[in-house]
Parts: C-alpha cells; sequence; structure tokens
C-alpha cells in the first residue's frame, strides 16, 4: 500500500533526479534539499552536507553536460524512497583526473533519500563507479 507521504516523497526524488540531475536546475535544487541535508555516503573527496551534494551534481553536469537518469523503478516506505536508475551521458569534461574522451558512458546506481516536508534530509547511495572509470579508459576492461 502506497500512502500519501511516501507518493510525496517519490514526487521530490523524482524531480531531483530529472530535474536537478538530468537538466541542471540549481535554482530547483535550493528548494529541494533541507538546510541540514546529510549524506551518510559521499563520495571520495565530497563532504557530507547539502553543499557537497550540490558539488558532486556540478562536477557530473560539468563532466557529462547531457547527464541524465533513465528510473527503472522506485518504491517507498513512507518517507524513505528508494531508486534504481541508470545514469547516461557524454564524456566532455575532466572527471576524477580522467582528460574528456568524448565516450558516452552509463552506469547502475541505487539511491536512498528520506523527504521530510518536501525536502530531501538524508541521503545513502551505491554507485557503480567502477564501471563508469572502466569505460572512460581509467581501468582495464573487464575480461569475459
Amino acid at each position: 500500500m502506497t500512502t500519501d507521504i511516501s507518493q510525496a516523497a517519490i514526487a521530490v526524488v523524482r524531480r531531483n533526479t530529472e530535474e536537478v540531475q538530468g537538466k541542471g536546475d540549481y535554482n530547483l535544487f535550493e528548494q529541494l534539499f533541507a538546510q541540514d541535508f546529510v549524506d551518510h555516503t559521499p563520495q571520495p573527496g565530497g563532504t557530507p552536507d547539502r553543499q557537497g551534494a550540490l558539488r558532486l551534481y556540478k562536477t557530473l553536469r560539468n563532466a557529462f553536460p547531457d547527464f541524465h537518469a533513465v528510473i527503472h523503478w522506485q518504491v517507498a516506505d513512507g518517507d524513505l524512497v528508494t531508486t534504481y536508475k541508470t545514469y547516461h551521458g557524454t564524456h566532455e569534461g575532466a572527471f576524477l583526473g580522467v582528460a574528456p574522451t568524448g565516450r558516452k558512458i552509463s552506469f547502475e546506481t541505487v539511491d536512498a533519500m528520506r523527504v521530510r516536508n518536501g525536502q530531501i534530509v538524508e541521503h545513502w547511495g551505491v554507485a557503480n563507479l567502477y564501471k563508469l572509470m572502466e569505460q572512460l579508459g581509467a581501468l582495464p576492461a573487464a575480461k569475459a
């Protein structure tokens, strides 16, 4: 059974994925992320706060100007939304020390975000960055 709270939380997370991450709408980021937001799984070199999340989003968008996600599914348990998605983009800017390659990339991510009062307050996530770095030529290709 999906509750009204769950439906509202899913809508907030979907807007973040589609409009902030996918279109670079950083004004919307300011609305969707709570001032006391906590990222429980920040990326290496990142900070576990709101500014760290914004910096990551901008870094990804600068490296992959067409960065966007295909959401495969979302489920909610109350105010906690889990999303499985695949990110796509074209490597046109430096990323994690790798100069632009022009390559098309895609990698999977599973995120959990807690939403309260229409804002994202917490995040946990796992991204397949190994696959991404392999596609950029920074790692040897996996053997079949």
